[in-house]
């Protein structure tokens, strides 16, 4: 494969970097990192045997395909900026939220360059991220692929249709904290019986874990596997019963809803 590049080391263009370079998908030396701290991207390079650029302009140059992974607010000028150097043989991939292939096509004043915009989320961080890729009509199967390759390096990547974003910021964006708040209560719940917090914690996140796997390896709906561990008159079918009385199935609905109808007022500002 040739050059690829990332313009932004915050989290999430640190865990892109780190999934990429543990991949094998490209010789590290061959994955060029910036930061507008040099010294920043010095450091990652150093520790993951990639290669830091000190100038974005070089990186653009080098690199068939370029991650931006910088805030929302900052992509529609940067990309006006280097606007003459991303050319069409360039794959041009936005980890911006909010940010669409429109106004990413508007920034560079040109329908003919090769967009992709891809949703991922947090887990990235631990190599479990879910994300979204969204190509332009001008990317090509073959390119498609590669930015496939890149993102399921640290975790899972499914093409999504752009009319779909909302639905994955509510489903996979923002879900990371539906989870993380359902770990911290049933753990809460735990300690309410007299189990050690610490304890509760690694009982509640493996039982997420675990169960989520269940979903994923099994290929059963979730339906089934909730009643294959619901006995007849048991515990689980008791718990259960609370849950659906207090609305926790609406409640998730509704939240899924609540963030993806404000990505979509956030995407029209």
């Amino acid at each position: 494969m040739t050059k690829i590049g990332f313009i932004g080391t915050g989290n999430m263009g640190r865990a892109m970097v780190r999934g990429l370079a543990g991949a094998g998908l490209y010789d590290k030396t061959d994955i060029l990192i910036y930061d507008r701290t040099f010294s920043v991207a010095e450091k990652l390079a150093a520790e993951l045997g990639t290669t830091a650029v000190s100038d974005s302009s070089d990186l653009i140059r080098e690199c068939q395909i370029i991650i931006f992974a910088v805030k929302p607010y900052i992509l529609p000028g940067l990309l006006a900026e280097k606007n003459t150097l991303l050319t069409g043989d360039k794959v041009i991939v936005s980890v911006a939220a909010g940010v669409s292939l429109c106004d990413i096509q508007t920034a560079l004043g040109d329908d003919n360059r090769k967009i992709v915009r891809v949703m991922p989320n947090t887990p990235a961080l631990v190599g479990a991220a879910m994300s979204s890729v969204t190509p332009n009509n001008a990317v090509s199967e073959a390119e498609l692929a590669q930015v496939l390759a890149v993102f399921r390096s640290f975790g899972k990547a499914e093409v999504v249709p752009e009319s779909l974003i909302d639905a994955v910021v509510g489903v996979s964006g923002s879900a990371p904290a539906y989870v993380y708040l359902f770990i911290e209560a049933l753990a809460d719940g735990a300690v309410l019986e007299g189990m050690p917090r610490a304890q509760a914690y690694e009982f509640a996140a493996q039982t997420v874990l675990g169960a989520a796997k269940m979903v994923l390896e099994t290929g059963e709906h979730p339906g089934a596997l909730k009643d294959m561990v619901t006995s007849p008159g048991g515990t689980t079918i008791a718990a259960v019963k609370v849950l659906e009385d207090t609305g926790f199935r609406a409640a998730v609905i509704n939240a899924v809803a609540a963030a993806a109808q404000k990505n979509h007022e956030m995407g029209e500002k």
